[in-house]
């Protein structure tokens, strides 16, 4: 019954006495109490008439609040984000698993090895001596010195400690140098494929990715009169990332002094280096830290972190190196979002650095790992008809292009129209997890993890392969 007393009656006259009141069984008391907030507004009732007293207190009477519709509008930025593609497919794959279908999981970028334990053994006693409180906002002083060595010694760039933020992971210092340096309208520049969080975090700023194509044939590496002929006065940032996720691919330092040389006639031009994967690299690769490059430390915020090379991703490590004024102004963001990055894991931060150069036989362990079970997908994918492959060298992605399969019909699923309807298609009938091309921008490709183990991903090709076999034989010649 719709509600017409007036709030803050003095009364209740006969002719109002049943209007916004009505009996209410018990259940529906119990439920209509369960319902109301300490927010709620109440009706006050001041009962002077006899009769009406005796009318209300002959029911048990409760009043009836109108429930508000609620704004559940989000803001116009949160709507432009896209839900991460990598998260999804995961966490599909995971649902799989613990319903008891046997799916093989090649769709998350996360090693299959156990942290070393000289680090676990420096996390764990940490927490026994206490090591448990909030650390300064910007990181320890003991790891940011470490960080600054490190980055001396091995790459050739020289920081202090206050131009070093540590922060709850890479994906976090990512996002931070994008907010501090880039204002509304402003153009992110990001060669495609590309790690499935970039435009998104441009969007979160207010600010355009632009996406530069690149091409398998010339192993997914940006070419720079391509970037020179894409920017203009609204470009703001370059975002590089050698070794790359999701191709594998890796800039030779000559390229990357040619992109310096486009990034130096453009004066607000800046450049973040995702450095992420630099230790999980194959011979005869090597790593060039953009920032080590003539001119290029001013303009460029290095990114990196502990998950990848230490397989250390729950431990949620990351850090930014730059000028002084664009750390401060991320350290800003920082201290109003998360503070400072768990105390324990900087203290496994810091005896992760002491390994040795590149992580030393720890890491020098999993990245042989890692080749020897490149080398087998690339052979074995390398047998199948139609399937065009660039040889990763370095992280641990194959980025496969598959798009001779587009346009098949699979009995019983339909079109294969797409690397979504693909992936779609290998975890319903290959029950095998990986991502498709076009959450990195590149349609024409799937992406296959191969941190797991050897066996696993022999499995997995088998199973991708017998899927693929029915599918060609679909596929007009």
């Amino acid at each position: 019954m719709a509600n017409s007393c007036v709030r803050g009656s003095s009364s209740v006259s006969s002719r109002h006495q049943c209007v916004g009141v009505r009996s209410l069984s018990t259940s529906d008391s119990d439920s209509f109490l369960k319902s109301l907030s300490f927010s709620s507004p109440l009706p006050h009732f001041s009962l002077k008439s006899s009769g009406n007293t005796r009318l209300l207190q002959s029911k048990r009477i409760t009043p009836v609040v109108r429930a508000m519709e609620v704004d559940i509008s989000l803001s116009p930025r949160v709507n432009s984000v896209k839900p991460s593609k990598t998260v999804a497919i995961t966490d599909q794959a995971t649902a799989l698993v613990q319903a008891g279908v046997p799916v093989i999981r090649l769709a998350a970028g996360e090693p299959d090895f156990d942290t070393p334990t000289v680090i676990a053994e420096a996390g764990m006693n940490a927490i026994r001596e206490g090591y448990t409180r909030y650390t300064p906002n910007a990181g320890t002083q003991e790891l940011r010195l470490a960080i600054c060595n490190k980055l001396k010694e091995e790459n050739g760039i020289s920081y202090t400690p206050n131009q070093i933020l540590v922060s709850n992971g890479a994906k976090q210092s990512i996002l931070q140098a994008v907010l501090a340096v880039c204002s509304p309208g402003d153009e992110v520049i990001i060669p495609a494929p590309f790690w499935v969080s970039y435009p998104e975090m441009a969007r979160l700023a207010d600010a355009n990715p632009v996406i530069l194509p690149t091409h398998i044939s010339d192993d997914f590496l940006l070419d720079p009169k391509l970037l020179e002929s894409k920017l203009t006065e609204k470009s703001r940032l370059l975002i590089l990332c050698s070794p790359s996720n999701p191709t594998g691919s890796v800039y030779p330092k000559k390229l990357l002094e040619q992109i310096a040389q486009v990034v130096a006639r453009h004066p607000r031009l800046l450049v973040l280096s995702d450095e992420i994967y630099e230790h999980i690299i194959y011979a005869p690769a090597t790593h060039t830290s953009f920032a080590s490059l003539p001119g290029m430390w001013e303009r460029t915020l290095t990114v990196n972190g502990f998950s990848k090379a230490f397989a250390m991703t729950g431990w949620r490590l990351g850090y930014l190196a730059g000028p002084t004024h664009f750390v401060a102004a991320c350290g800003k963001i920082q201290s109003q979002a998360t503070s400072g990055a768990s105390s324990v894991s900087q203290k496994a931060g810091v005896a992760a650095l002491g390994l040795g150069y590149a992580g030393g036989e720890a890491v020098a362990t999993m990245v042989k790992a890692f080749k020897e079970r490149r080398d087998y997908l690339v052979q074995t994918f390398g047998e199948l008809e139609g399937v065009k492959i660039s040889v990763p060298q370095g992280a641990f992605y194959l980025f496969l292009d598959f798009s001779s399969y587009y346009g098949a019909e699979a009995e019983g699923f339909g079109t294969i129209k797409d690397s979504e309807s693909l992936c779609r298609y290998l975890l319903e009938k290959g029950q095998v997890a990986v991502v498709p091309g076009g959450a990195f921008g590149d349609d024409t490709c799937i992406r296959i993890s191969y941190a797991a183990s050897l066996p696993t991903l022999q499995a997995a090709a088998e199973n991708i392969k017998n899927a693929l076999t029915s599918l060609r034989r679909a596929i007009p010649v």
